[in-house]
């Protein structure tokens, strides 16, 4: 997966947003206000953050040496993963839909619930 399947993939779930608060050529992917991940390049290779389970983030760490702590982020709950083509493309998909799924998690009541509603909670909550 490289950069671009990435954005569109975080695209690719309900209503999830793009947004530019850093600067014009790093996209952030916000469901509601709140952020579930960002891409940015590297010597021309994109990294992507994605929030994760503080145990499920040391895993991933250990297994793939392109999963890395999160650049700028709290190292516990975000890893950055180099997408360099050694982090198998399902696995990454995975780590989007946790992420996304952990920041659905803590939106408001309201909001979670007209997201279920309108999408489905399986779609919503992928991962479970």
């Amino acid at each position: 997966m490289n950069g671009e399947q990435a954005r569109s993939y975080f695209l690719s779930l309900p209503e999830a947003v793009e947004d530019f608060p850093f600067s014009p050529d790093t996209p952030v992917f916000k469901i509601k206000t709140k952020m579930f991940g960002f891409l940015r390049y590297k010597e021309g290779v994109g990294h992507i953050n994605l929030k994760c389970n503080p145990e499920d983030a040391m895993v991933m760490r250990d297994i793939f040496e392109s999963v890395i702590p999160g650049y700028h982020m709290n190292k516990e709950h975000w890893n950055t993963v180099i997408l360099d083509g050694t982090v198998p493309r399902e696995e990454i998909e995975s780590m989007i839909e946790t992420s996304y799924a952990l920041v659905v998690q803590n939106l408001t009541k309201a909001d979670r619930l007209r997201l279920e509603i309108r999408h489905g909670k399986s779609r919503i909550f992928v991962t479970e």
